[in-house]
């Protein structure tokens, strides 16, 4: 691990603690309150964290004041990955109770800019510092490349069209095919048209280089907005739609249905509070796993696959573009749960393994890193807290419910190569940085993970009458 000098001697790391999430006692909003030996920090960092969420989560915003307080003076965006992540938790925390002030949260933001050209920056450093998106694009373009064999005029559907490495990478490979290039035409869906159009120059440069024929159809529009007449897919044209971390998207949707489905807050904090009259001692030897099972990983129900009428009629559009393949990336975790505590607890198992990666390859002063941490990591961990309804578009799940969803919608499975793993793995092998990184397949899919914790999976899927 790359420790910095005047950096503290004691690591902590997110993964370490989360299956010690303890709750504080009644009475006194937190008892137990005090100044941690260093060794400890890391524990009661999650310690106060956890209580905090409860106090917002029951309404209690001045007990969660003084917990946010509190936790201010222990953590660090430049400090230990523990410090880091739960940092951006509390400020996720803190947007969600300022939202009980529309007013005053409305003239927080009013003068906030966005930069496209920001966005488009830390994307890319998340796919130079991490090895996630690189393996995503290897195993989807392989995938493609074999659907492909023997086609002579393909149409590429690009969902999220911002990241010109994939495509010039599957226009290398199509350009070597032993019967010669097809003729290519990809489809680029983003809500920039800047973004779109460095999007066409650098691939039609690069095309023109490799002598393929090939055109560009810019969309400029938000995924849940797409009108698919737009596409274009023409008679005789292969199809294929690359799908990279944006389907999730599309379960954004009014949350009542869901709502009146789900357990209630109140049983929710209830069985926190029954943990709470335990002393923590006990509480750790005996039910440290009792926060964590309250998440319906394994709710698949139609119900939970099928609440969002966007997505349906998304994959209904899609099945009927008759598809040779279609790669879908997606986060593997549990992030869309009902309650707050739900999708506390799984942000908190996903984004520490992904702090952990960054702490144990690059030094904690990197700008670059903090970037990463912030603009992406951190804005994704407030939009799954702070934010509910259709805003909430951070609605990760996991593959189990995504192989489910797209066999409802008519897609059948397209079993992953040997081939594309083993070109996934030889990727992670050229560089000793990446060496926490693993790659396992399940049912045909492939999961993506840090050391032993899968956090992405990749499946592919075809056209089925």
């Amino acid at each position: 691990m790359i420790k910095d000098e005047g950096s503290s001697s004691v690591t902590s790391s997110p993964l370490q603690f989360c299956h010690l999430l303890p709750s504080p006692g009644l009475g006194s909003p937190y008892p137990w309150m005090r100044e941690p030996k260093s060794e400890e920090r890391g524990l009661y960092l999650i310690q106060l964290l956890v209580a905090c969420a409860n106090h917002v989560a029951a309404g209690s915003l001045e007990n969660a004041n003084i917990g946010l307080e509190h936790i201010s003076h222990l953590t660090s965006p430049d400090g230990d990955s523990m410090q880091r992540i739960v940092a951006y938790f509390t400020e996720a925390l803190a947007d969600r109770m300022l939202k009980s002030w529309p007013g005053l949260y409305r003239a927080f933001n009013s003068t906030k800019i966005v930069s496209v050209s920001e966005e488009i920056l830390v994307q890319r450093l998340f796919f130079e510092l991490c090895p996630f998106l690189k393996l995503a694009y290897v195993i989807t373009n392989q995938a493609i490349f074999e659907a492909m064999e023997g086609e002579k005029m393909i149409h590429i559907i690009d969902l999220n069209s911002s990241q010109p490495a994939q495509m010039i990478d599957l226009l290398q490979t199509l350009s070597a095919r032993p019967e010669g290039p097809p003729h290519l035409r990809i489809t680029g869906i983003h809500e920039q048209k800047e973004v779109l159009e460095q999007m066409a120059l650098r691939l039609t440069e690069e095309a023109e280089k490799l002598d393929i024929p090939f055109q560009f159809n810019p969309i400029v529009s938000k995924l849940e907005n797409l009108d698919v007449e737009s596409l274009r897919v023409k008679t005789g044209e292969a199809l294929a739609v690359s799908a990279v971390l944006q389907l999730h998207s599309l379960l954004a949707s009014d949350d009542d249905i869901h709502k009146r489905h789900s357990p209630s807050m109140s049983s929710h904090l209830q069985k926190l509070s029954l943990m709470n009259q335990r002393p923590l001692k006990d509480w750790l030897e005996k039910d440290s796993h009792n926060l964590l099972s309250m998440s319906p990983e394994s709710a698949l129900s139609p119900l939970s696959v099928s609440g969002s009428p966007k997505m349906g009629s998304f994959l209904s559009a899609l099945w009927g573009l008759s598809p040779k393949v279609m790669v879908v990336t997606e986060q593997e975790s549990n992030n869309n749960g009902f309650t707050l505590m739900e999708r506390i607890s799984e942000a908190l198992f996903f984004y520490g393994a992904l702090f952990d990666c960054l702490e144990s390859t690059i030094p904690r002063t990197s700008i670059e890193r903090q970037k990463v941490e912030k603009m992406l990591f951190g804005e994704e961990i407030k939009n799954i807290i702070a934010c509910e309804g259709a805003e909430r578009t951070e609605r990760h799940e996991k593959l189990e419910k995504w192989i489910l969803r797209l066999e409802l919608a008519g897609f059948g499975r397209v079993p992953l190569s040997y081939q594309g793993m083993m070109q996934a793995t030889r990727l992670l092998r050229q560089s000793h940085v990446f060496s926490g990184y693993k790659i396992k397949e399940e049912n045909g899919c492939l999961i993506i993970c840090w050391q032993d914790r899968p956090l992405f999976s990749v499946s592919a899927w075809r056209f089925r009458r």
